[in-house]
């Protein structure tokens, strides 16, 4: 078993990380729950998977919402806070999120505000959950204006990473996780690219030894950027290499039709291009990206968007400060940085270029 810790003081917390580990009790986990009354979040698709899997590990009452992004709103909220009451949970309970991404932001979001704030476990059953949003403590809804407009930052108590629901993955969902781990390397870590391009066969044949070692290398660089930058007021903001294209293409697609990590992979595509145009980039290291993602799979362009469209979803993401879109631009691969003099012009520029 891995164990990674998330230094934070006293809101610190370990990531466990191992192949089977939901298999039997654990003990971390069971030294956190005790006899607190314990919810647990997840989605109509895991819930038949895996719910009696889970229940034999965790004492708990479920909240189970309808599975898919365009489910992660205002109104789901209200149904888990309900829930939450008619399961008698009170100050010292604990909300766990089981499943997705989807399933982890709106279990968070719902253990930050409900009675103020109680405990919280994530128990991540997709690839990218497992590599990215189970850790860091960004919970949070969709509004129909953008994605994660709603939120908080709250950290859980414990991550639980099983390897093993990713063999019941969909080959989609696989994929993409696939895009996180190839934005942390472009990121933060040139030698981890390196290895990701040594080892495509291992990532597309499901290697779990091999993924239990990569899912440790994303943990880890998280969380020393949650270390360093817990609520995203600098360093942190790196993370969001390819989000704010990627979010304003899943807009546009109605949160469904694209999926997160499918558009993060285009994101990252046309996020690389205008580093190349605005000569912040070696063309050579923007091809070394593409070629990665087309190997996993991945989409790198997309069609039936308009550029002008896109431009105009970006404005309402997160990421914008006062008049200016704020982007993460590669340097290099293993090197990004927050920039915010790209024009419009460059910006939809880069985005036309990747239309088929």
């Amino acid at each position: 078993m891995k164990k990674i810790k998330v230094d934070l003081g006293e809101r610190a917390y370990d990531i466990l990380i191992s192949a089977g580990i939901t298999n039997s009790p654990i003990k971390e986990l069971n030294d956190i729950l005790g006899e607190r009354k314990i919810l647990t979040v997840t989605d109509t698709n895991v819930s038949e998977i895996y719910k009696l899997h889970i229940s034999q590990i965790i004492d708990s009452e479920f909240s189970i919402f309808q599975a898919g992004e365009e489910n992660k709103t205002l109104e789901t909220m209200g149904k888990i806070y309900h829930d939450a009451v008619c399961a008698g949970l009170n100050r010292k309970s604990v909300i766990t999120g089981f499943g997705g991404g989807v399933s982890g932001d709106i279990a968070g979001f719902a253990a930050s505000s409900y009675m103020r704030g109680i405990d919280f476990v994530q128990i991540p059953t997709t690839l990218l959950a497992m590599v990215d949003s189970s850790v860091g403590g960004k919970t949070g809804v969709d509004l129909p204006e953008g994605k994660n407009l709603v939120g908080a930052f709250w950290q859980p108590q414990i991550v639980i990473i099983d390897t093993h629901f990713l063999q019941t993955l969909p080959k989609r969902e696989i994929l993409c996780g696939l895009a996180e781990i190839v934005k942390y390397a472009v990121i933060m870590d040139s030698d981890f690219f390196d290895l990701l391009e040594q080892n495509v066969d291992k990532l597309i044949n499901l290697d779990l030894e091999f993924y239990e070692k990569i899912i440790a290398k994303c943990c880890e660089l998280k969380a020393y950027v949650v270390k360093e930058d817990e609520k995203e007021n600098g360093l942190r903001a790196i993370l969001n290499y390819g989000h704010t294209f990627g979010h304003a293409i899943e807009k546009e697609a109605n949160y469904g039709e694209i999926q997160h990590g499918e558009g993060v992979s285009i994101g990252m595509s046309i996020a690389a291009d205008l580093a190349v145009n605005v000569r912040y980039m070696q063309k050579e290291d923007a091809i070394r990206q593409e070629n990665l993602l087309k190997q996993l799979g991945l989409p790198t362009s997309y069609s039936n968007f308009q550029p002008e469209k896109l431009f105009e979803n970006m404005s309402s993401d997160k990421k914008k400060q006062d008049s200016k879109t704020r982007l993460i631009l590669p340097s290099q691969i293993g090197i990004a940085s927050l920039l915010d003099y790209i024009t419009k012009e460059d910006i939809i520029s880069a985005i036309r270029g990747r239309k088929n």
